[in-house]
């Protein structure tokens, strides 16, 4: 019991450093953004009703949406959009043409996240660094290089991974938690009425008066929900149980404390809108407050990027994007990888937005509608769980997912007024991932299916080519093949160039599944051939990690005794060509092409030993 009661602990503090790190900084610019804009006067009245929108907004998104309903949907103990995709599909297996439509929608959601990726880090960093502004007007031309430095050493040490760091997250953004609430109560002692906002009436009483306001606030009342999908993502690191916690116990009574001070400040001194937040510090606080606030910041943003990582890995896995190079950065957490090319272009698309908007309020202008939308996608792939998956009476599904739809409607709607003033930048840059991950996976189905139309039956071509059989040599082949039952061009290139058959032959197929994990107990499928040779297919989930060796290291106890000193891989390298006619559009096939010419080496991807494998290459028109 004491065990159990230790390691919740210990998942609580982890999920409140990492889950609730990003939500956890919204305190530093959402108040600011909402009374900044120009469009609510300052009256008592406002504020108390803009304090109950945040509140209720908090509520409904965040404890109700994520915390009570969306974190029920788990796959095999696993969440985030991509783990939500896999449920939702494989509930509406039997509709092929909805299933399709589903996929796409879960794909683009996929894609807004690194929109998010880009925009969450820059305007949480720079929001911090913005402090030394009320510390010094001085310091304001400081604020972006020293934004830039933060950022460029974050990125810098992703290759030595976070397990040495980690461990500081969660006590750190609870001293954060703390802190923020502290400076609450420190300016809600002056006015406790203000407490009085929690009720909803404000809330109501403000939208009823003022509806066109309320419309167009809503695109700054989102910024107190950034990070709100990471709740759901980080469930497999988690569980629910510390996420539900860490939200009711921790961050949501020093959101509520904080967004309350901010807004007794105001009611003292509206000249503070400025910047609420840091206004809210005596002077001698606040240097260790951007301190503070910096390394909260940037905290949140590492859980961006190993999320960014994640969703990269099993995008990968899926099929929907070409084969990177992936390090991991832990021996005991197979889950903690770190990949350069994701990385650094993150790290270019971040300093780009940071040089282009140069503020947080510009930058604030251009958050809202990737992360609006991908919570709309969130709750659509929430109702075909509900209704297809679970079976729940529909009536039953409406209800909830009709509600947080309408909610994500009116958010949605709202930042689409920010759409000319920044919010292009997010939307363009989930469009091009969008782009490539369909081209990827639409080029792949097409290479698929050229290969599979000029492809030989395998059993048909063993049963010939043993009517006079070739040299056996000592040892064992393993032949990699995008399909079973087919000829892999790299046994008809040996046996035309070296007339040898192994004295074992293994027809390898790798298959990715909609589900996070495949056990061992499940990995093989072994289908005999005759004559020494077996059909062998290796599953794996979209989050286990690809190894042939170690999966085929189970075919000693199936008659074949596998030595690795006298094992050979052999690989097909397909050279594709573009050709006008069928198939995809000319520059389609030509970006295809492009993708796959730079896609990082089957080998490295598979764990095969680089001294054993042999590529024979081979030309494919598409």
């Amino acid at each position: 019991m004491t065990a159990s009661k230790s390691s919740l602990a210990a998942l609580t503090l982890g999920a409140i450093g990492v889950v609730y790190g990003d939500i956890g900084t919204s305190v530093l610019y959402a108040i600011k953004e909402i009374f900044g804009s120009g469009h609510v006067p300052f009256t008592h009245a406002n504020i108390y009703g803009v304090l109950s929108i945040v509140f209720w907004t908090l509520t409904v998104i965040v404890s109700l949406k994520y915390v009570a309903l969306v974190l029920r949907a788990d796959n095999a103990g696993e969440g985030g959009l991509i783990a939500m995709l896999a449920l939702a599909s494989q509930a509406v297996k039997d509709k092929p043409q909805l299933r399709r439509v589903l996929l796409v929608i879960g794909i683009f959601g996929t894609s807004l996240f690194y929109g998010d990726g880009v925009i969450t880090p820059a305007i949480s960093v720079l929001s911090a660094v913005e402090g030394l502004e009320v510390v010094s007007p001085a310091f304001r031309r400081f604020v972006v290089p020293i934004t830039l430095l933060v950022l460029f050493v974050l990125f810098a040490v992703q290759k030595r991974g976070t397990g040495g760091i980690g461990r500081f997250f969660g006590p750190l953004t609870l001293v954060w938690f703390l802190s923020i609430a502290a400076l609450g109560v420190l300016h809600i002692v002056d006015h406790p009425e203000i407490l009085g906002a929690i009720s909803p009436h404000h809330a109501l009483g403000f939208m009823w008066n003022q509806p066109g306001t309320t419309f167009i606030i809503l695109g700054a009342v989102v910024l107190c929900v950034t990070g709100a999908e990471a709740l759901y993502a980080d469930l497999g690191h988690f569980g629910k149980k510390p996420i539900r916690l860490a939200w009711f116990a921790v961050a949501m009574p020093c959101l509520t404390l904080n967004y309350f001070g901010q807004g007794a400040l105001l009611l003292e001194d509206p000249g503070a809108v400025d910047n609420p937040f840091f206004n809210m510090a005596p002077d001698w606080a606040l240097l260790p407050l951007v301190g503070l606030a910096t390394l909260a910041t940037v905290i949140a943003s590492q859980a961006l990027i190993t999320g960014a990582f994640s969703v990269t890995k099993q995008a990968m896995q899926l099929g929907y994007l070409p084969r990177l190079h992936v390090r991991h950065t832990s021996v005991r957490d197979t889950g903690q990888v770190y990949l350069p090319f994701v990385n650094w272009g993150l790290f270019a698309a971040i300093v780009l937005a940071v040089v282009m908007f140069r503020s947080s309020s510009n930058l604030a202008a251009a958050y809202g509608i990737a992360v609006t939308l991908d919570m709309l996608i969130t709750t659509v792939l929430t109702f075909f769980v509900l209704r297809y998956g679970w079976k729940y009476p529909l009536w039953i599904c409406l209800l909830p997912t009709g509600f947080f739809f309408l909610v994500d409607l009116a958010f949605f709607s709202s930042n689409l007024l920010k759409l000319f003033d920044g919010g292009w930048f997010p939307l363009m840059i989930g469009g091009l991932i969008f782009t490539l991950m369909m081209t990827w996976k639409q080029g792949r189905a097409l290479l698929a299916t050229k290969q599979q139309t000029e492809a030989l039956d395998l059993p048909s071509f063993l049963d010939a080519v043993f009517v006079s059989p070739p040299l056996r040599v000592e040892g064992t082949a393993v032949f990699l093949t995008p399909e079973t039952g087919t000829v892999p061009n790299a046994l008809l290139h040996n046996l035309k160039h070296n007339k040898v058959l192994h004295e074992r032959n293994l027809f390898v197929t790798v298959r990715s599944h909609e589900v996070p994990w495949i056990g061992l107990d499940k990995r093989l499928v072994v289908e005999r051939l005759g004559h020494s040779c077996w059909q062998v297919v290796i599953h794996y989930g979209f989050k286990n990690d690809p190894d042939v060796p170690q999966a085929l290291s189970a075919m000693r106890g199936r008659g074949c005794d596998m030595e690795p000193m006298t094992t050979s891989y052999f690989l097909s390298r397909d050279v594709v060509v573009p050709t006008i006619g069928s198939g995809m559009s000319l520059w389609r096939e030509k970006l295809f092409v492009q993708m796959h010419h730079n896609a990082g080496a089957a080998a490295e991807f598979l764990n095969l030993p680089s001294n054993a494998v042999i590529e024979l290459g081979s030309k494919i028109e598409i």
